[in-house]
């Protein structure tokens, strides 16, 4: 229970902290990417790596990972009628062959219907994913925060010894 705990107050944190919009979007869109396709594939290894190259907020890609993983459970046959559609298309057969014959492509697994599918939708939806991640860390940051630090209650609270010890060792031994 801790763990949830800790998490939720991480996620907490990370929307109340300096971290720029574009970075925790950028993080949503990536975990949407991660949890629509497959786990152990190209594709997967091609998301970690510009999670580490680019400044993505991993925790929060980590986070959205999980929720969509839930999603594409789901939608694992609206992926396999994309994917089908797409791989049944004639006159992609031929490139569809010459990709099957390189030497690192068949490892993406995009001759399996549900691989493409989820590939193309994720690829597809996944800027309207960031617009709309970008969009509610804003609302959230404009109209949560923004009240809550108006109440009574954290006025009272931030006049406390409690706070002032935390914020001391936040700056001294916080990420």
């Amino acid at each position: 229970m801790t763990l949830l705990f800790k998490q939720l107050f991480g996620l907490l944190k990370l929307l109340n902290s300096e971290t720029g919009e574009n970075q925790i979007a950028a993080g949503i869109a990536a975990g949407f990417v991660l949890g629509m396709t497959p786990a152990f594939s190209l594709q997967t290894l091609l998301i970690f790596l510009c999670l580490f190259v680019f400044r993505i907020q991993i925790g929060m890609a980590f986070l959205a990972c999980f929720f969509f993983k839930f999603v594409a459970w789901v939608l694992d046959p609206l992926f396999h009628a994309v994917g089908s559609s797409i791989l049944e298309l004639g006159a992609l057969q031929g490139i569809f062959t010459r990709l099957y014959n390189m030497p690192l492509v068949p490892l993406t697994r995009f001759n399996n219907s549900v691989v493409m599918g989820s590939g193309v939708v994720a690829i597809l939806l996944s800027p309207v994913i960031y617009l709309w991640g970008k969009s509610l860390v804003i609302k959230y940051r404009v109209t949560v925060v923004a009240r809550f630090k108006e109440t009574k209650i954290w006025k009272a609270f931030r006049a406390t010894s409690l706070y002032n010890w935390y914020t001391t060792y936040d700056q001294h031994f916080g990420s």
